[in-house]
């Protein structure tokens, strides 16, 4: 059997790949649109296709991987991901390959729900926010490699070939975790009540916290990605080429990293969990601004955008870490998970159409903070009450 920190990476490893899932489609959004003929609306779709599976079942998968063994479930996960992959290679029309993405989410669901439980029981108490702001680095890691990496690809061999690397990297974590990560203990395969559906849905779901959680994280993933997603095409429209669009994303997408893994050290040094989840809201709807309507100089906007993500990225963490103390028994931690994960969907699907088509109308980017602007508004006041929960 490998050692903790081995299977620390390993599991860090999956989030990873996960998170290069969905950078994938940014990347490659310009060259999608020409082969298939996709509009801007339907490129929002078309990134917000991801989130289907966990808006519509996050915390049905999450007990899924509480009741019969979180190793199982993120196993099972990386196979439906890697076949869903090679059918998004294959896919000959844009609804193929909006299909092939919802069977992506449904193997991206699998994968990373089990993770902060399996986590939490690698390492001990005294480690584990400092081990979930690692978790929370998954998908900012992934995207920004893929965002980094995907244009030399797409470039040398075209996009479909990096479909095909994204089938082929999840079947080998598979075989990793099953073999490499300790085996699920029998009490977590649903043989006691603790760990019955219904039980473990009906407490998460009655827990004020829980979709406390759920809540501002469904408003920061709907702001990130609406800015990220859309950010190579917005670089496009301003004269950049495709590696230099790919590249800029890929550096602010990777700085997100930073907020991410610093809440895990903030928290552990006494930093309440709503001051962080302020300062970050603040910060993005600010950035917004600049970046979108204030006309400043680039230098001055691309500034705005690492900010957007460095301090932004406080705010995943945070809820990460959050988990085992708003779940609402310990052996509902995957659960919550889910549901939180949910709400993270629900963000990313519904409001980068939205943002698209605001931008549409309007005819320019000018009121895109509008709308991450609200959610940011909406955020500040889920962090209060999580002020007076405290």
């Amino acid at each position: 059997m490998a050692t903790v920190k081995n299977r620390v990476a390993l599991i860090l490893a999956v989030g990873i790949v996960g998170g290069g899932e969905l950078g994938k489609v940014p990347i490659a959004l310009p060259v999608l649109s020409g082969d298939f003929g996709l509009s801007l609306v339907e490129g929002g779709l078309l990134l917000g296709m991801f989130q289907v599976a966990l808006m519509a079942a996050g915390i049905v998968a999450g007990m899924m991987a509480d009741r019969f063994g979180q190793r199982r479930v993120m196993a099972i996960g990386l196979v439906i991901a890697a076949i869903g992959s090679a059918l998004g290679a294959m896919a000959g029309s844009g609804a193929q390959l909006l299909a092939s993405r919802a069977v992506e989410s449904a193997g991206f669901m699998a994968m990373v729900l089990p993770g902060p439980a399996l986590l939490g029981r690698m390492v001990d108490s005294r480690r584990l926010r400092v081990t979930m702001g690692l978790w929370a680095c998954y998908m900012p890691t992934g995207m920004g490699l893929v965002l980094l990496l995907g244009p030399i690809v797409i470039d040398a061999v075209g996009w479909r070939a990096l479909w095909w690397a994204f089938t082929l990297l999840p079947l080998g974590l598979a075989a990793l975790v099953w073999h490499r990560v300790e085996p699920d203990q029998p009490h977590r395969t649903g043989a006691d009540g603790e760990h019955r559906a219904a039980p473990l849905v009906i407490a998460t779901l009655t827990c004020p916290g829980c979709w406390l959680l759920a809540g501002a994280f469904a408003c920061y993933a709907g702001q990130w990605m609406s800015v990220f997603g859309f950010l190579p095409t917005f670089y496009r429209g301003q004269g950049l080429t495709s590696a230099t669009a790919g590249l800029l994303t890929a550096i602010g997408a990777l700085v997100n990293v930073t907020g991410n893994f610093g809440s895990g050290l903030l928290l552990q040094r006494g930093i309440a969990a709503h001051r962080l989840l302020l300062i970050a809201s603040l910060t993005m709807l600010a950035c917004a601004w600049i970046l979108f309507a204030s006309g400043l100089p680039f230098a001055a906007r691309y500034a705005a955008v690492l900010a957007f993500s460095a301090v932004g990225g406080l705010i995943p963490g945070t809820l990460f870490a959050l988990t085992h103390r708003y779940a609402p028994t310990p052996q509902a931690v995957s659960t919550t998970t889910g549901l939180m994960q949910q709400g993270s969907s629900t963000g990313q699907f519904i409001i980068p159409p939205v943002l698209a088509a605001v931008v549409s109308t309007a005819g320019g980017w000018s009121l895109a903070w509008t709308v991450t602007g609200a959610l940011a508004l909406v955020n500040i006041g889920l962090a209060l009450t999580m002020r007076r929960r405290a």
